[in-house]
């Protein structure tokens, strides 16, 4: 029996239970603990596609099974710490009753508009398991994407000290704003370029190379500030792309 063909669903299921991990430590108010859990579980999704390919097992239960993990780790996740961010900044607004809550806590209300992340990310994922334009680049925003923008707001509260950063991020129309856009660019019909590498060439990569220049750039730069750029540097890049195949 071929061990291998077993490492790409390993490594989605460890992508599973850093999410699953993560859930615990986001509802317990440890965001950053669960910021750092779903940076590690996007790390393996990245490579168990990447093992897939190497390893030329790619399947149905592969991707199904990638798709369950990242509505957890990418939808699940994002959603509660929005949630938290949300009701933080609004704590003086607790229109939810005790009982309705099971006597756990009084919630601001607004603070339950964060939760669309992850309907927004469970619907996206469920479209790209049957968009068959989606092999070797995306159609919206990547769930992995949109989380890596969420979940980088409580690092950069933690470790940043770039004020109008912080005022920016504990302003709840920002956080609603953002919430919106994230949740209509997962499910946009926007073409982004993924990083797949077919070949290794420049001419045929060129757009990826620069992207990941400019990343690294930005990271050095900004640190964790530099996550939500590198987001909007990657829509703004495929952009690009785009208008230059037509």
């Amino acid at each position: 029996m071929q061990l291998k063909k077993y490492i790409p669903n390993l490594l989605t299921l460890l992508n599973l239970l850093s999410g699953t991990i993560a859930v615990i430590f986001a509802v317990s108010d440890e965001l950053v603990i669960a910021a750092l859990l779903v940076f590690l579980g996007i790390f393996f999704d990245f490579f168990d596609g990447f093992a897939a390919r190497l390893f030329k097992v790619q399947g149905e239960l592969g991707k199904q099974l990638d798709s369950l993990a990242d509505v957890v780790t990418s939808g699940v996740v994002p959603g509660i710490v929005m949630f938290k961010l949300l009701d933080n900044v609004n704590s003086s607004n607790n229109w939810v009753s005790n009982t309705l809550l099971m006597e756990s806590k009084n919630y601001s209300t607004i603070a339950f508009f964060g939760l669309i992340i992850t309907l927004a990310a469970a619907y996206r994922l469920a479209k790209f398991n049957i968009d068959e334009r989606q092999t070797s680049s995306f159609i919206g925003l990547p769930t992995p994407a949109s989380a890596l923008v969420v979940l980088s707001l409580p690092l950069i509260l933690e470790y940043s000290s770039i004020d109008l950063v912080i005022a920016i991020i504990h302003n709840k129309w920002f956080l609603i704003a953002l919430t919106l856009l994230l949740s209509y660019l997962m499910n946009a019909e926007i073409p982004l370029f993924s990083l797949k590498f077919k070949d290794y060439s420049w001419e045929n990569n060129k757009i990826k190379y620069i992207f990941i220049l400019l990343t690294l750039g930005l990271i050095i730069s900004f640190q964790f500030v530099a996550i939500p750029l590198v987001i909007l540097l990657y829509i703004f890049l495929s952009i690009i792309e785009n208008l230059n195949k037509k």
